[in-house]
């Protein structure tokens, strides 16, 4: 057998995932949810940072505390990391400098690009937990321009109040409503969106209720983490076609 490098903690888990201090219940598609992966994560989670204070408050401030549990995922064994709150994108320069292994802090990052594969006149138009506090620094840290067209779900049933306030329990069918109402009002209010990006890792669950109501291609922290994971572990394919097994 030939001699294999060493050097970690842990094999097979290259994505990290910063989590945020909770009790609410993940149901599967949730990025909390291991059970949502079709490839094998490892989590930390970062003490003291809430849905409330990185949605509504400073992020910025607690940057030491993420950088210090990206570090340990990387001492694990963690190849990249990726955080479960879109409003985390303001961390990306300084954790990506800090960690020194590839950074996708939040699903916004994903704007421009999708942008880019529009035709002529459409444009991307973003969902969020709270339109708000979506501020000009965290359009800028992800790479989002300024007229994008955002919607959010404040004011609804329940998806924003009992996020940001870590409800034990949550009727996630009211949830569904307020995501396929806040859908209806972006595309009603900017008829040239032609693609949905999703900016709450909590939204995933819902992606395919939006893309059957509204017709439009709904993009998530689950497609971004998919894109993410194959490059940190890409596919080994056969050579031969008569080994489905991949032997070189």
């Amino acid at each position: 057998m030939a001699m294999t490098q060493g050097g970690k903690t842990v094999y097979g888990a290259s994505v990290g995932i910063l989590m945020l201090e909770t009790r609410f219940p993940r149901i599967p598609g949730d990025i909390g949810n291991a059970m949502t992966w079709p490839f094998p994560v490892q989590y930390r989670v970062v003490r003291g940072a809430t849905p409330d204070n990185v949605v509504r408050g400073a992020p910025m401030d607690r940057l030491a505390d993420f950088i210090a549990a990206g570090r340990d995922l990387v001492a694990m064994g963690c190849d990249g990391i990726t955080t479960n709150c879109g409003f985390l994108g303001v961390l990306q320069g300084e954790m990506a400098e800090a960690l020194n292994v590839p950074v996708a802090t939040s699903s916004l990052m994903q704007v421009p690009m999708v942008e880019a594969l529009l035709p002529p006149g459409k444009r991307v138009g973003i969902l969020t937990i709270s339109a708000a506090t979506l501020s000009p620094e965290l359009r800028a840290a992800t790479g989002v321009a300024a007229d994008t067209p955002v919607v959010g779900t404040d004011g609804g049933r329940g998806f924003t109040r009992d996020i940001l306030g870590d409800a034990p329990r949550i009727d996630f069918d009211a949830c569904r409503l307020d995501l396929l109402e806040a859908a209806d009002r972006l595309l009603r209010g900017h008829p040239e969106v032609g693609a949905i990006v999703l900016e709450c890792t909590n939204m995933v669950p819902f992606a395919a209720d939006i893309r059957r109501a509204t017709g439009l291609p709904v993009y998530s922290i689950y497609t971004l983490v998919s894109w993410f994971q194959a490059g940190l572990m890409p596919r080994r394919f056969a050579r031969d076609l008569d080994d489905p097994r991949g032997r070189v």
